[in-house]
């Protein structure tokens, strides 16, 4: 495994923590917010969680340079 595997790998590990950590935070603040609760908050929840999971993914890729997932395509 060379230097650049081991690069990607990390960045990939700490790029993931902190999309969770921020995802996990805003959805949390935004179902206080709304008082959401049973399934109606589970499932806005979750739609606000993937997409700022998401976005906080695609903005690293767009600021930073360093592909994650590939979301610019082929």
């Amino acid at each position: 495994m060379d230097l650049a595997s081991v690069k990607r790998i990390v960045t990939l590990i700490v790029v993931l923590l902190c999309a969770i950590l921020v995802a996990n935070f805003i959805s949390n603040v935004l179902m206080n917010l709304f008082g959401l609760g049973g399934i109606p908050g589970f499932i806005f929840g979750f739609v606000v969680y993937a997409a700022i999971f998401f976005g906080v993914l695609y903005l690293f890729e767009r600021v930073t340079g360093i592909s994650i997932f590939r979301f610019r395509g082929a």
